[in-house]
C-alpha cells in the first residue's frame, strides 16, 4: 500500500470515526433527553389518573350517599324490612340507577342477597359479598353482565338507615372509553386500558376486544400483550419500546400500570403509549447530517491526500526511484530539490550523498587500481624471484667455467643448460597462468545437470589423490537441470577439490554434494583440512592472494569469476582446525 493510499485510509478513517463518535454522543444524549421526557410524562398522566381515579370515586360515592339518604330509598327499605317481602322491588335498582346517572347498581337485602340488579336483573336472589364493604372507600370491581361479558366499574357500598337490619345499595360507575376520552393526555400519548378476565394470563390469551381506548378498540393490540401480562404476573409498572408498525417511527414507549383491587388481585392495565415518532425523526435527522459530514470529510480527506501527495508523498516516492539506481549503480542521479520543508531537506541531503558517493567511488576505484597494481607486480616480483636465481647462479657458473678445461666445461655447461631450460619452463607456466586470468571467456550456457559435473570431477580427482583421501557425495537421484557452461563450470569445481586435496596434507575426507534449493541449486565442496581463520576467509577471492607456499592466488578467483559469470554466488564457511566448506548457489535451468 502505498503513502497515498495509507494516507487516504487514515483520513478517511479519522474523519469517519470522528463523526461516528460525535453522532453517537448526540444520538445517545437525544435518547436520554427524550426518555426523561416520556418518563416526566408518564409520571405526570399517572398523578393526572390518580387525581382523575379520585374525582370520579369521589362523585361515585356522592351518588351513593345520596341515593341512600333519599326518602325514596329510605322508605323502600323501612317497607321491605317490615313485610320480608322483596318481589315488589325487583326492578327498583333500574329506575334507581337512572336516578343516580349510575351505570351500575344492586339493592342488597339485610339477607345480603340482590333484592334488585340494575346491570343483571336476573341475578335476583344471589349473594353478594361486596355488601360487606358498606361505609368504605370507593373500589374497583369486576361486574358481570347478562351476555356473558365482564365490565371494569368504580363501586361504592352505603346502607340505607331506615330499618336494621340495613338494606344496602351498591352502585359504580364503568370505567370505559368515555373514561379513558376524560383523562388529559399529551400530544403524541395514546391512553388504553386492558380489562379481560384476571384468568388470562398468558399471552396466548390475550383478548384485544377487551384492549380499548377513548376512541375504540386499540389497534395493533397483540403487540401490547407481552407487556401487559408482563404487568398483570408481577403487579408492578412496566415500561418497554414496542414497534407498533412495519417502520421504525411507528415505535412508542409504552408503560403498563396494573390497577388492583383491594385485595391486591390485578383487573385491568392501564397503558401509557408515548409515540417515539420525533425521537425516530431526530434520530435519522442526525444521521443524515453525519452522513453528510463524513461524506464531506471523506471528500476533503482525498482532497487533502491529493495535496499531500504532491507536497510529501511524490518527492518521496522520487527518492525512493533515486535509492533504487543508486543501488542499481547509478549514482549520478539527482532529485528536485523544492521548497524548505524536512522533504527538500531529504532531498539536498540525497544529492549531497550520491555527489559524496560518486567522489569516494572515483577515490575508491583509483585506490584499488594502484593496490591492484602493487599487489600485481609484488606477485610477479615475487614469482619472477624464484625462477630468475637459478639462472643468475646458472651464468655465474657459465663464466667461471670458461677457465676451466674444455671437459669440464662440457659437464658445466650441460648441467647448466638444462637449468636454464626448466627455470623457463617455469617463467612460461607463470606467464601464461596470468594470460589466462586476464582472458577469461565468457560462458556458452546450456543444460547442465548438476548432479553429472560433481561425479565427473570426482571421477577425475579421486583416483590421483593420495590414499588417505577419502571421497564422498551427496546427491539427489533425480537431475538438477543447470543453464550453465559444462568446462566452465567443471573447471572452478576442479580447483577448489585440488584447494580442499592440498589443505588435507595428512589425509582427511572430501565432501561432493549437490541439492536444489526454491530457484538455485546449492553446491558444497568440504574438507576436514586445517581450516581458515575470519581474515583469511574475508581475503580468500582476492586476486593473488594465496595462503600456501606456492601458487599464484588466482585459482579462487578464477572460481569467483566462473561463479559470477554464471548469475551465481560463492560463500566459505570454516574455522581453524574445522575444514572449510565452499558453497556454490547457481540458478537453475528454466523450464
Amino acid at each position: 500500500m502505498s503513502l497515498r493510499q495509507k494516507l487516504l485510509l487514515l483520513l478517511s478513517l479519522t474523519v469517519a470515526a470522528a463523526v461516528a463518535a460525535v453522532a453517537w454522543t448526540v444520538l445517545t444524549r437525544i435518547r436520554h433527553v427524550f426518555e426523561q421526557r416520556d418518563q416526566e410524562e408518564t409520571a405526570l398522566f399517572v398523578s393526572q389518573f390518580q387525581r382523575e381515579f379520585q374525582h370520579r370515586s369521589a362523585e361515585v360515592i356522592e351518588s351513593i350517599d345520596h341515593l341512600a339518604a333519599s326518602e325514596r330509598a329510605r322508605s323502600m327499605a323501612f317497607e321491605m324490612v317490615q313485610s320480608g317481602d322483596a318481589w315488589p322491588y325487583l326492578k327498583e335498582a333500574q329506575s334507581l340507577a337512572q336516578l343516580a346517572q349510575l351505570d351500575f347498581l344492586e339493592i342488597v337485602g339485610p339477607d345480603g342477597n340482590v333484592v334488585s340488579s340494575a346491570q343483571f336483573p336476573a341475578r335476583f336472589g344471589y349473594a353478594e359479598p361486596a355488601a360487606a364493604r358498606a361505609g368504605a372507600d370507593a373500589f374497583l370491581k369486576r361486574e358481570e353482565l347478562p351476555d356473558g361479558s365482564a365490565a371494569l366499574g368504580l363501586f361504592a357500598v352505603r346502607p340505607i338507615r331506615s330499618a336494621e337490619p340495613a338494606v344496602h345499595l351498591i352502585g359504580g360507575k364503568k370505567l370505559d372509553q368515555s373514561f379513558l376520552a376524560d383523562l388529559p393526555a399529551a400530544p403524541g400519548m395514546t391512553i388504553g386500558l386492558y380489562a379481560a378476565d384476571a384468568g388470562k394470563d398468558s399471552p396466548a390469551l390475550f383478548d384485544p376486544a377487551s384492549f380499548y381506548q377513548g376512541g375504540g378498540l386499540v389497534p395493533n393490540a397483540p403487540r401490547y400483550a407481552s407487556l401487559i401480562q408482563a404487568a398483570r404476573q408481577t403487579g408492578r409498572q412496566t415500561t418497554a419500546i414496542l414497534s407498533l408498525g412495519s417502520r421504525g417511527e411507528e415505535s412508542a414507549s409504552v408503560t403498563a400500570i396494573p390497577l388492583k383491587s383491594n385485595s391486591g388481585a390485578v383487573l385491568a392495565v392501564l397503558t401509557v403509549a408515548i409515540s417515539r415518532a420525533g425521537l425516530v425523526a431526530a434520530q435519522q435527522h442526525i444521521r443524515a447530517i453525519a452522513y453528510a459530514v463524513a461524506s464531506g470529510g471523506i471528500l476533503l480527506a482525498i482532497i487533502f491526500s491529493l495535496w499531500i501527495t504532491a507536497r510529501v508523498s511524490h518527492p518521496i516516492e522520487q527518492l525512493a526511484r533515486a535509492a533504487e539506481e543508486v543501488a542499481e549503480g547509478n549514482w549520478d542521479v539527482h532529485v528536485p530539490e523544492r521548497g524548505r520543508d524536512e522533504v527538500a531537506v531529504l532531498a539536498r541531503s540525497f544529492n549531497r550523498m550520491t555527489t559524496e558517493l560518486t567522489a569516494q567511488r572515483e577515490r575508491l576505484v583509483q585506490s584499488e587500481r594502484v593496490a591492484a597494481w602493487r599487489e600485481l607486480a609484488r606477485r610477479l616480483a615475487h614469482e619472477l624471484k624464484n625462477p630468475l636465481f637459478p639462472l643468475q647462479i646458472t651464468v655465474e657458473n657459465l663464466v667461471r667455467a670458461r677457465a676451466l678445461s674444455p671437459a669440464e666445461f662440457n659437464e658445466v655447461f650441460d648441467e647448466s643448460t638444462r637449468t636454464l631450460s626448466m627455470e623457463i619452463a617455469n617463467l612460461k607456466t607463470i606467464i601464461g597462468r596470468f594470460s589466462d586470468f586476464s582472458k577469461m571467456p565468457r560462458p556458452q550456457l546450456e543444460s547442465v545437470d548438476a548432479a553429472a559435473v560433481v561425479q565427473r570431477v570426482r571421477s577425475l580427482y579421486e583416483p590421483a589423490a593420495d590414499a588417505g583421501i577419502v571421497f564422498q557425495t551427496e546427491l539427489p537421484r533425480d537431475p538438477m537441470p543447470l543453464s550453465a557452461d559444462p568446462e566452465l563450470l567443471h573447471r572452478a569445481l576442479s580447483n577448489l577439490v585440488l584447494n580442499a586435496i592440498d589443505a588435507m596434507p595428512s589425509g582427511g575426507t572430501l565432501t561432493l554434494s549437490a541439492k536444489p534449493l526454491d530457484t538455485l541449486i546449492e553446491i558444497r565442496v568440504a574438507d576436514t583440512g586445517e581450516g581458515l581463520t575470519p581474515e583469511e576467509c574475508e581475503r580468500l577471492f582476492t586476486p593473488y592472494y594465496t595462503t600456501k607456499q606456492h601458487g599464484t592466488g588466482l585459482g579462487l578467483a578464477v572460481v569467483q569469476s566462473v561463479i559470477a559469470d554464471h548469475g551465481g554466488t560463492i560463500a566459505v564457511e570454516s574455522a581453524p582446525s574445522r575444514g572449510a566448506t565452499f558453497i556454490i548457489t547457481l540458478p537453475k535451468a528454466p523450464a
